[in-house]
């Protein structure tokens, strides 16, 4: 059973490499979901409390808010992001299966963590 939880979180970047209007220093409104996969517990009848998804996501979620990803990633495309992302939640999150950043309602990164 999946259980899927939305995130919001505002910041800037530019980048770099890019050769296009990107390169710029621009903002986003980004939308994180963190899909959480696993069995109902018999006792309670949940796979994972909501509570315990938003304390283990929120905090690094409220890091990003408002900043320049420049100053977190040297590249900070969506596809870096969302690596970032797995890396600081997973460890508190075993159950975490995927990740998806939207950078617009339009364009999103899927992650599913390391291969």
């Amino acid at each position: 059973m999946d259980l899927l939880v939305d995130f919001r979180f505002c910041a800037a970047h530019r980048l770099p490499r890019h050769p296009g209007r990107c390169q710029r220093l621009h903002g986003h409104s980004y939308r994180l979901q963190v899909l959480v996969r696993g069995t109902p517990e018999p006792t309670t009848g949940m796979v994972i409390d909501f509570y315990t998804v938003e304390s283990s996501v929120s905090a690094v979620v409220d890091e990003l808010d408002g900043t320049c990803l420049n100053e977190v990633l040297a590249t900070p495309t969506a596809e870096a992001i969302v690596v970032y992302l797995w890396r600081r939640i997973s460890p508190s999150l075993p159950s975490l299966f995927e990740l998806r950043l939207f950078e617009t309602d339009d364009c999103q990164v899927i992650y599913r963590g390391e291969p």
